[in-house]
């Protein structure tokens, strides 16, 4: 016999002598084990020279009759496979429908769809939920009139111009797969065929799908926006240090940043406490070092009020020697004043400590009296405390005034009063009982001799600075003359302590001889 099929092939006996009748073996075993058979590559070119048209003839450069002859094999097998009534003269049909198991091997065979006999119509491959993209090997045979394809898992894009190479086709069934939706409609080739050949194949549009896209984009997608949005705008209310400087609501503090600044409001970040107010040390998003002092205290409305007040006048202070007030913030259960982060230490500990030289304490009395006057010109309503508790000592000994209150506006006579007795303290390092009214008296009280006596020794008062202390310790007690009517002035005091200051920097500090002589200073 001279052809396997009628239509292609020319060498049956040969194929067919290698084969049992029954073909019991295995694509993947005789693939694996059958050989050429003698002549074979003498056979296929004496084919190629009968029938040129045949696929395999016009393969290139070369002719690899190693492949062709596995071609064979898959073609003898699939024949089979495929139920044709006779294999041996026609191969009309590829059926490997219901077949998961071997639907995908012979899918596989690259080389077979590479040579597709022109004796095959029809190809099925429907209901074995295979995978993957879109099989394109079917495109070589170009000479189908039916492709299914139909119940199995096909996905991506549908290669539609590839399909023009069907001229011959009249049925496709692409349903039930998940391919991408393609403009089939576009194409001129798709128009034979009707909406049955793309059931649920995800090629074309579906008009439940689309109906339910389109309430999710035109209801459920502005109702996620809107949800969105809200959400955003929440977290910015609790967290605005989150948002542009630009955009911050001033000076407010939430509690949600004080309690991410304090991990939760962390033992570890606890510093001091009492039954009133917890002091935490804060680190800010930006990485700000705050101290965050934090009032459980219930006051009336009116106190809140002012409280509030306060808050949104204490920030705009700016000197060197003013703790910076950042900020504020309430809540339910508390409040809280949000100030730059200093030493604990203040000018009353650093006194009692190890004593400081006449040089350092001027420095202090310098910090404060320039402060004094800043305050005076740019904020006089706005009151502060003057005592050595209350001022405190940054990391490089400058004085820090500490306590502020708005609306409660003394006058300079009485800040400068008050400045007399921080300025005695400073010089004698002596608390007496009875406050500020017991010291006034006592140093009315005291003599010459009882007056130098307190003068604390620790200053090192020698030759050098004993009329400097002079000075300020007679302009302290003028300060708190209450007999006279017209105390020294800030200015005058602020020209004071600065010849004390330059003069201290000047000085020589290798005489540290105490001087022991009376200091003429005058009482009342």
């Amino acid at each position: 016999m001279a052809t396997i099929f009628s239509t292609c092939y020319l060498f049956l006996p040969m194929i067919l002598s290698l084969f049992p009748t029954t073909l019991c073996a295995t694509v993947v075993e005789d693939l694996k084990n059958l050989h050429q058979p003698p002549g074979f590559n003498s056979t296929i070119l004496s084919n190629c020279l009968k029938n040129p048209s045949l696929r395999y003839c016009s393969s290139s450069p070369i002719m690899d009759f190693d492949e062709i002859f596995k071609f064979t094999i898959v073609a003898s097998h699939l024949c089979n496979e495929s139920k044709n009534p006779n294999c041996v003269e026609s191969f009309p049909k590829v059926d490997l429908r219901n077949r998961p198991n071997i639907a995908p091997l012979y899918l596989s065979f690259d080389f077979f769809w590479k040579y597709c006999p022109f004796s095959i119509m029809s190809i099925d491959l429907s209901n074995n939920s295979m995978k993957g993209g879109f099989p394109t090997d079917v495109f070589f045979c170009t000479q189908i009139h039916s492709l299914d394809l139909s119940i199995n898992a096909f996905s991506g894009d549908i290669p539609i111009q590839s399909f023009s190479s069907f001229t011959n086709l009249t049925f496709l069934n692409l349903s039930y797969n998940y391919f991408s939706e393609s403009k089939l409609s576009d194409s001129q080739f798709f128009k034979r065929f009707n909406s049955s050949s793309f059931l649920h194949s995800g090629a074309l549009l579906d008009q439940k799908r689309f109906t339910v896209k389109a309430v999710v984009l035109l209801v459920f997608f502005p109702i996620l926006v809107i949800f969105m949005v809200i959400c955003l705008v929440w977290f910015f209310f609790q967290r605005p240090d989150f948002l542009p400087s630009k955009l911050q609501r001033g000076r407010r503090f939430t509690p949600a940043i004080l309690k991410a600044a304090t991990d939760g409001f962390s033992n570890k970040y606890l510093v001091g406490m009492s039954d009133v107010v917890h002091i935490y040390k804060g680190i800010l998003r930006d990485g700000t070092e705050v101290k965050i002092e934090m009032y459980w205290d219930d006051i009336p409305r009116d106190s809140y009020r002012r409280f509030v007040e306060e808050c949104k006048v204490l920030p705009k202070l700016h000197h060197k020697n003013l703790v910076r007030v950042l900020g504020w913030c309430k809540s339910r259960k508390f409040r809280a004043i949000i100030t730059e982060w200093t030493r604990e230490e203040n000018v009353e500990m650093w006194l009692s400590g190890s004593g400081s030289t006449w040089k350092h304490r001027v420095k202090v009395l310098m910090g404060v009296v320039e402060c004094m006057r800043y305050m005076q010109k740019e904020w006089p309503e706005i009151d502060y405390e003057l005592d050595t508790s209350s001022i405190l000592l940054s990391d490089k000994m400058e004085p820090l005034i500490s306590r502020f209150k708005v609306g409660d506006h003394n006058s300079n006579q009485r800040k400068i009063h008050r400045f007399g007795i921080f300025l005695l303290e400073m010089i004698l390092n002596k608390k007496v009982e009875g406050g500020d009214a017991g010291f006034i008296r006592n140093m009315r009280n005291l003599n010459h001799g009882d007056l130098q006596q307190m003068i604390d020794e620790r200053m090192e008062v020698t030759e050098t600075n004993f009329e400097q202390v002079k000075q300020a310790l007679s302009l302290g007690l003028t300060c708190i003359d209450e007999s006279n009517s017209e105390k020294p002035s800030l200015g005058m005091i602020l020209n004071t302590v600065a010849r004390a200051y330059k003069t201290s920097l000047v000085l020589p500090s290798a005489n540290h001889r105490t001087f022991k002589g009376h200091m003429p200073v005058k009482t009342n």
